[in-house]
């Protein structure tokens, strides 16, 4: 029966570890995977805002610059002799705004008046395009829809018309660029920021693609597509879609209004999700040895009921030797004997500890403390400064008041150090008539004063004993003068060896004696 009531023990549990596993695994999947959709939506769509704004912005600009332009050149619209002018102006905005794969000047009847490049040899055509007749006919700022252009292009033509003084139409500045070639959208959007798998492309209202990773899409009507739909309808977010290839998305999209174009930066979602499954099949790969080695620790606990007296036992009879409190509070306990047990323990230890850390008569940590903090700092690299104190003649102290005075004067040492001690400083007493202060995250200039504060305190006030007594002190820094804890000890010992040697009460630090 024993052996029975075991095994059906470690079968529940082993069971319930499974079932509890399994649900953890499918749940974390299914929080990983909307985590990481929410997470890629959001994602796009605030990248696809980032470029609508710096889209737009580009072409605020750009339109600027053809204003100005238009401007520039109105006196000279139907001038002889203005070719010159006229030429030097479209190569200046061809090559100093960088947007146009070409630009033009063109009269108010249509004529092509001036043209970079000139190797174009449209001077003196007409602007018969279907964006070039748009424009003219606007006679606003203008950015048309992609259309074959004069020179067999697919193009988009951007205008800015030309006004005189009176305000009478003189034709227009135009710059194209050329979709399907190295243009300036290239430049503005280029790859995806991330560089995750995601990528962007821009449609006009139409539904045509006027910009994409893969030039051989460019001019291709994607009107199906949900996000361009949303697009066109004026709004901007993110979405789940499957693109016009079939592919599942996550997209983000945002609207540019100057052009009345739509931007759209997507990710596959199978790219997207990809790494919730390499989370489970890690998880399932570290799991598994634990998930048996679980089972073999309920076979074995299943019949070792007393193994928790066991270790407590141990560590008890272990714990003068070592400080085993933290094992002590590992220690699992289900049932009332045990527990009762570990709290007489723990507090049991835990008295030991304070006892042997703390200075019985100053009440100050005493050196196994210090020691420890020592090493631990410097093994962590910590800053502190060290000071070392002494009282100067404590032996004549003690012949002339007795010992029983003498330990009235050394707490009276400890409570003036707690005094200028600050909240985080460590007091101890090193041995004897000798203290050490550790002071963390302190320079140089500051551990001096917090001395100097101490050992005039004690210049001035009298001791149980009646009389002043004085200290002289060493000071070292970690890690300036040494890092290793025991050598930084033996520095700040030097220097209140020559505190003593150079006529005591008096406070020396180390870089006074390397100098």
């Amino acid at each position: 029966m024993r052996l029975s009531l075991k095994y059906l023990i470690g079968l529940v549990a082993f069971l319930s570890i499974v079932l509890t596993l399994a649900a953890s695994i499918i749940s974390g999947y299914r929080v990983e995977q909307q985590s990481l959709i929410e997470s890629t939506l959001e994602t796009n769509r605030a990248y696809a805002v980032k470029m609508a704004q710096s889209t737009e912005s580009y072409l605020s600009m750009t339109l600027q610059s053809m204003e100005a332009s238009a401007k520039h050149i109105a006196p000279f619209m139907g001038q002889e002799n203005a070719e010159e002018i006229l030429l030097s102006e479209v190569n200046r905005m061809k090559k100093q705004t960088d947007t146009f794969n070409s630009f033009s000047i063109v009269d108010k009847d249509g004529e092509i008046v001036a043209v970079s490049p000139e190797t174009l040899a449209l001077k003196g055509k007409m602007l018969n395009s279907v964006g070039g007749r748009e424009a003219l006919k606007k006679r606003e700022a203008f950015i048309s829809h992609p259309y074959i252009g004069l020179t067999g292009r697919l193009i988009i033509f951007l205008s800015y018309p030309i006004f005189d003084n009176k305000g009478d139409y003189l034709g227009l500045v135009g710059g194209t660029v050329y979709l399907k070639e190295e243009n300036i959208l290239q430049q503005v959007l280029g790859e995806h920021f991330y560089e995750d798998g995601s990528y962007v492309y821009v449609v006009d209202k139409s539904g045509r693609i006027i910009y994409h990773q893969n030039p051989w899409r460019v001019n291709e009507i994607v009107l199906e597509n949900a996000v361009v739909q949303q697009l066109i309808a004026g709004k901007s977010g993110a979405m789940e879609v499957v693109n016009t290839e079939g592919v599942e998305m996550l997209a983000g999209y945002a609207t540019i209004p100057t052009a009345d174009w739509g931007i759209v930066t997507q990710r596959p979602k199978e790219i997207a999700l990809a790494s919730s499954v390499t989370m489970i099949e890690e998880m399932i790969l570290k799991t598994t040895p634990i998930l048996l080695i679980s089972f073999l620790g309920i076979l074995f606990l299943s019949y070792k009921i007393a193994q928790p007296l066991t270790k407590l036992a141990t560590y008890a009879e272990s714990s003068t030797q070592n400080n085993q409190s933290g094992k002590v509070s590992d220690v699992r306990t289900w049932y009332y004997e045990a527990i009762q047990l570990k709290k007489a323990l723990n507090y049991s230890l835990n008295f030991f500890i304070h006892q042997s850390t703390v200075d019985p008569l100053t009440k100050l940590m005493n050196r196994r403390f210090m020691d420890a903090h020592l090493e631990q700092w410097a093994e962590q690299g910590r800053p502190f400064a060290l000071l070392i104190f002494d009282i100067d003649k404590f032996k004549r102290v003690n012949d002339t008041y007795g010992h029983a005075m003498g330990d009235e004067v050394l707490k009276y040492l400890a409570a003036s150090i707690l005094e200028v001690a600050r909240k985080d400083d460590v007091c101890c007493r090193f041995g004897g008539e000798e203290f050490v202060m550790l002071l963390p995250e302190t320079d140089r200039q500051t551990a001096f004063q917090v001395a100097e504060r101490l050992r005039k305190k004690l210049e001035s006030t009298s001791s149980p004993c009646g009389e002043v007594v004085t200290i002289s002190i060493g000071i070292a820094m970690h890690p300036e003068d040494r890092q290793d804890s025991s050598e930084l000890l033996g520095l700040a010992d030097q220097s209140l060896y020559e505190a003593k040697r150079t006529g005591r009460n008096r406070t020396i630090d180390y870089a006074t004696l390397r100098i």
